[in-house]
């Protein structure tokens, strides 16, 4: 089973997705290395993918894919910041959720978006 560290950044009320190219879209992550912290990873991958550096990243939850355990990160990003697709990733582009389930995404993007924002919408009820 692979580790993978993967960040859900809001940003005004969107989610960015981030694709390499002719492939689906996803949130930004990567493999955990040998002895990194999933902390650690998560912000590389971030900076790494969009060029994302120094943000908040909160710890969220563990979410279990077919072959590939996400340790889920949250990242508030401020307005003014922009993500630049890098290195692997040819698009980046910020998504309003409800729009995430028409897209062609990976299942676990999918996953972890509803599960969040469940979970946002219930906190926001109480």
């Amino acid at each position: 089973m692979k580790n993978r560290a993967t960040v859900l950044c809001i940003r005004d009320d969107r989610i960015l997705l981030v694709a390499r190219a002719r492939a689906r879209w996803a949130l930004p992550g990567g493999r955990i290395k040998r002895d990194e912290a999933p902390l650690d990873a998560a912000r590389r991958e971030l900076e790494e993918e969009t060029g994302i550096a120094a943000l908040d990243v909160v710890y969220l939850f563990q979410f279990g894919g077919l072959n590939t355990h996400h340790h889920v990160f949250l990242a508030q990003v401020p307005a003014d910041v922009e993500a630049e697709p890098m290195n692997e990733i040819a698009r980046c582009r910020w998504f309003v959720h409800t729009k995430i389930a028409t897209l062609s995404a990976s299942v676990p993007t999918r996953g972890i978006v509803e599960l969040v924002v469940k979970a946002m919408t219930e906190s926001e009820g109480n």
